[in-house]
């Protein structure tokens, strides 16, 4: 064999090689957060969340989300489509355990275009208790970034027990973001019994 050929294949082969290397592994991104709520005849409470992106891959753990005393942890899959109306859905599966104990299907969803945001997040709890104690809970936002840094619209709160009326709490939002923090504020019926959420979070 002449120099030049095994010179060709050895040159051949070191490209096929390196179109054959695997793409570097896509960083995870986490964010943790703090909700304090301020109450109106009731005890002030703390509701911490914490959540990692890997890929494709969604995992979640909330304190005093379903109820007090009560925790919850969650495996999603995220999924995204569109460029300048973009969706982001990440269908979840929770298990419930404490004050309240079950298992609890759920979703995380956002839709923006341009400044616009619109953000849902729902579970319904099957409590392990019986039918009777298991209730659909939803949150959602609608809001408007006149800049990068802060934010202001429309929140809604709905829950509902096992064959009762919906319970629907409106309110008001103003956010601010700085570098990797989140300040946002939040006064659900602002009219009649408010009640103040104030919410603190950081990413990575």
């Amino acid at each position: 064999m002449s120099a030049r050929l095994l010179s060709f294949l050895l040159l051949a082969a070191g490209r096929a090689s390196a179109g054959e290397s695997p793409a570097p592994a896509e960083p995870a991104s986490w964010y943790a957060s703090a909700n304090f709520y301020l109450l109106e005849g009731e005890d002030d409470f703390l509701q911490p969340t914490a959540f990692v992106d890997h890929g494709r891959l969604h995992l979640e753990a909330r304190y005093n989300y379903e109820d007090r005393d009560t925790g919850s942890i969650w495996a999603g899959y995220n999924l995204s489509a569109g460029d300048e109306f973009a969706l982001e859905f990440t269908p979840m599966l929770g298990a419930v355990v404490g004050s309240t104990a079950g298992v609890a299907p759920g979703y995380k969803a956002s839709l923006s275009w341009r400044r616009l945001e619109l953000y849902s997040e729902a579970e319904y709890v099957l409590d392990t208790d019986g039918a009777d104690d298991s209730f659909l809970y939803t949150w959602t936002e609608l809001s408007v970034s006149p800049a990068e840094w802060w934010r202001a619209g429309l929140v809604i709160q709905r829950t509902k027990s096992y064959e009762t009326e919906f319970e629907v709490q409106r309110g008001l939002l103003l956010g601010f973001h700085r570098g990797r923090l989140d300040f946002t504020a939040y006064v659900l019926n602002p009219d009649e019994s408010p009640a103040y959420v104030l919410a603190v979070g950081a990413g990575f």
